[in-house]
């Protein structure tokens, strides 16, 4: 039997009841395939409220000095309650609970230390938020076991090689062979994996970002053999991947199969599809990825294939990114001064300034930035190379299908659809491969913006 990895999202494991809809979605699929599982840190449907959320506020409350005794609490009876809720034996209730009771007490003494030195590290926060997935793992293995199945609690929080100081090709190599040989199926034991792998180098919040557990999921499936394994498949609470936000855009479609390319494409430019880092190290080991909805599990979901799409459409689907900075650097001198642009990067590059969009003329360089605190630690050494004009609370948005490079109408449609609105565009980038056409509006014409660019592509 080959194996499906299935990578559960925190809502899909946010309480009892949660936790015995997937234990039958694992139990269903047990039946013709080997499973293995990895989870997220639980969460209702607000993520504010959820288990990372709630221990980075620990973190924040240990490190100015705060009382975080009310936090820890919280985290507890949350637990507790989903505990007694899913598992039906007491025996093992009794087991999970003191699980929960002995990880959160060695959290509060971490905490205690946190206090006292006065700093948080970045692996001292690796470590805290290491608990969310721990505590999520052990009680979801517990709950398949009571359910009459198999389980085995894997935790990766020590699985990283400590002589490792980057993060680069070799790190990920080193981790998903690591991982994979750690959580092998043996038997019809279904182990179930922490999402978490720290602690990393420059720590797991900042240099992988929240939303690590899809990363972690797929790390796993490429370190396995692709004849072993059939699919990963990450489960959410949306039927698949949508040809825009269903939320903000009524008549929005669910998408059969997209290629690695779109959905790497509309990942980074803001549609919550995958991590950003997940489509690569699937795709290369040419493994397919799969989206379902945990509510929904009988639908299909998205198929994400390492291939041209099938279907003939121009337009893939929309997307749009917020809370965007854009810089403009115009110098006089620009035409005539060998490789500024590289100096440009290099200021960028010397304070981990991470750049989405670049457009160029004979005096000026403009590109986009999410993190707006990193351009002001760049901004000194920014305005020995001209002056400096920086515009916040902007947006990408983007259109985003393969097939675009056959239509020479998309960008026609997606202006004009904008130009309808009367919504003025920033910066605009168009690749050579054109998967991909961007430009920058504002963050509050967003609402407007998407429903009549879907409606130019997807009319009714």
């Amino acid at each position: 039997m080959k194996i499906i990895v299935k990578k559960f999202g925190g809502t899909s494991v946010g309480s009892g009841e949660r936790l015995k809809l997937v234990s039958n979605i694992i139990k269903n699929t047990a039946k013709s395939n080997k499973v293995i599982v990895v989870v997220s840190a639980m969460s209702p449907e607000k993520k504010t409220s959820g288990t990372t959320s709630l221990l980075l506020k620990a973190a924040d409350c240990a490190v100015s000095d705060q009382p975080f005794n009310d936090v820890i609490e919280q985290i507890t009876s949350y637990h507790a309650q989903a505990i007694r809720e899913a598992i039906n034996s007491p025996a093992i209730v009794e087991r999970c609970e003191r699980f929960v009771i002995e990880e959160l007490s060695r959290l509060s003494s971490f905490l205690h230390a946190i206090r006292i030195i006065g700093e948080l590290t970045p692996i001292s926060l690796d470590n805290v938020i290491a608990v969310g997935e721990k505590l999520s793992a052990y009680i979801l293995a517990q709950t398949l076991n009571d359910h009459g199945m198999r389980a085995e609690y894997k935790d990766l929080s020590s699985i990283v090689d400590k002589r490792y100081k980057n993060i680069d090709g070799d790190f990920f190599k080193m981790l998903q062979e690591r991982i994979a040989n750690f959580c092998r199926v043996q038997d019809d034991t279904i182990p179930v994996v922490t999402g978490y792998f720290g602690p990393v180098p420059g720590g797991m919040i900042e240099k992988i970002g929240r939303g690590y557990t899809d990363f972690t999921s797929a790390l796993l499936t490429a370190g396995l053999a692709s004849d072993l394994v059939e699919e990963l498949q990450v489960w959410k609470e949306v039927d698949g991947v949508c040809t825009a936000d269903p939320r903000k855009v009524k008549g929005a479609m669910v998408l059969d199969e997209i290629s690695a390319s779109e959905a790497a494409e509309l990942t980074h430019f803001g549609s919550e599809v995958l991590h950003p880092f997940t489509m690569e190290r699937v795709t290369m080991a040419k493994i397919p990825i799969r989206v379902k909805n945990t509510f929904n599990p009988d639908y299909p979901g998205t198929r994400i294939v390492n291939s041209a799409p099938t279907h003939k459409r121009p337009v893939t689907a929309i997307t749009a990114k917020k809370g965007i900075t854009v810089v403009t650097i115009t110098s006089n001198r620009m035409y005539d001064t060998y490789g500024f642009l590289a100096q440009v990067f290099n200021v960028l590059k010397k304070h981990g300034v991470v750049v989405d969009l670049v457009s160029t003329s004979e005096i000026s360089i403009s590109f986009t930035v999410e993190k707006a605190g990193y351009v002001e630690k760049a901004k000194a050494d920014l305005e020995a190379l001209g002056k400096i004009n920086i515009i916040q609370d902007q947006s990408i948005l983007a259109v985003v299908g393969e097939n675009m490079r056959y239509d020479y109408n998309c960008t026609f449609k997606l202006f004009g659809a904008l130009a309808t609105e009367k919504i003025q565009v920033g910066m605009i980038s168009k690749g050579e491969m054109q998967v991909n056409i961007s430009c920058v509006i504002k963050d509050e014409e967003v609402e407007r913006a998407l429903p009549v660019v879907h409606s130019a592509f997807f009319p009714d």
